[in-house]
């Protein structure tokens, strides 16, 4: 597959970026609710982020807050000597506490974005960012600012571009209007369509960068038989992760979809996960899809999906009937 472009202002990235929520490990809430997805081995991660590099993929998608610090910082340990091969994108905007692992309350300044960009940097261990987005959502009187400050960090070659990690489009709308703005990062999945998100991205020139495409899991390794398990945030899913119920298991609305929609994913010899990719890819030439790992075995299979490329149009056209 041909490589993607971020928008407007010039950076190409592989056609699927590696996610890299899970990797941070376990952090909660101020009431102890998991956050992460529970434990990790940090040299598999490492393993997998390079072994990803090895297999074409270049663009790597974190947050500050994703086990408070420690996935920026595993990271940065996996793209030492390989800075100039990637493009990395982190977010800001919630407080945490790196030795507790506990996340509190989002900061909306000026003076917290620039507090952040630099903490970021020094964790990735590099001296710029390729995107920064901003990681909840507010007002515009809010968000008006932060855009501002963004441009100001650009000028400073602080970061490259930015946007905005929401599923409200006129919040991506507002900062689309920023010159450096570069794309949208939006939940999107074959189970979720966005089309009003793939839409927009088209008509202003911005990358839709694609959270949950595989379904926060559904659409990969987890099943009925194979729930998550200790401090992974699927164990007591918040009321937005929809896909599944309490305990870690699939919720069965969503499992039915799954089941219904599984043989055209799987068709060509992908397994489920490349299917679910190869559909986004075949929904706008904007997408860029971020799925989860934790292990090689995991980053092998989401970047070998670009041997396959993108369903062709009428398994699109099969995949709307059959949920329909």
């Amino acid at each position: 597959m041909e490589m993607r472009s971020l928008g407007r202002v010039g950076i190409e990235v592989s056609p699927v970026g590696f996610g890299c929520w899970a990797i941070g490990g376990p952090f909660s809430n101020p009431a102890g609710e998991p956050l992460g997805w529970g434990e990790v081995d940090d040299e598999e991660s490492i393993r997998a982020i390079r072994r990803a590099i090895e297999l074409g993929v270049t663009f790597f998608d974190t947050a500050d807050v994703y086990g408070a610090g420690h996935s920026e910082r595993v990271l940065g340990k996996a793209l030492k000597g390989r800075r100039d091969q990637v493009v990395i994108a982190s977010k800001w905007g919630n407080t945490f506490d790196e030795t507790t692992r506990v996340m509190h309350q989002q900061d909306a300044s000026p003076e917290y974005l620039r507090k952040a960009v630099h903490a970021s940097l020094d964790r990735l261990g590099t001296d710029y960012l390729d995107l920064y987005q901003l990681h909840f959502d507010t007002s515009d009187e809010v968000a008006l600012p932060l855009r501002a400050a963004c441009e100001e960090l650009v000028a400073e070659g602080l970061i490259r571009s930015y946007a905005w990690s929401t599923d409200t489009l006129h919040s991506a709308k507002l900062f689309a209007e920023g010159t450096h703005c570069s794309a949208v990062q939006h939940e999107a999945s074959v189970l979720h369509d966005a089309g009003d998100f793939f839409a927009f991205c088209e008509q202003a020139d911005l990358a839709s960068i694609n959270r949950t495409p595989l379904g926060m899991g559904i659409l990969g390794r987890r099943d009925t038989n194979r729930p998550a398990t200790g401090a992974d945030i699927r164990t007591l899913p918040p009321s937005w992760l929809r896909f599944f119920d309490k305990g870690g298991v699939p919720a069965p609305e969503w499992w039915e979809k799954v089941s219904a929609i599984r043989e055209v994913l799987q068709s060509d010899g992908r397994t489920l996960a490349q299917g679910a990719l190869a559909w986004l890819w075949a929904r706008s030439p904007r997408t860029v899809p971020i799925p989860g790992f934790r292990t090689v075995e995991q980053a092998e299979e989401n970047a070998r999906a670009l041997e396959f490329g993108p369903l062709k149009p009428q398994q699109l056209q099969e995949i709307s009937g059959l949920l329909a």
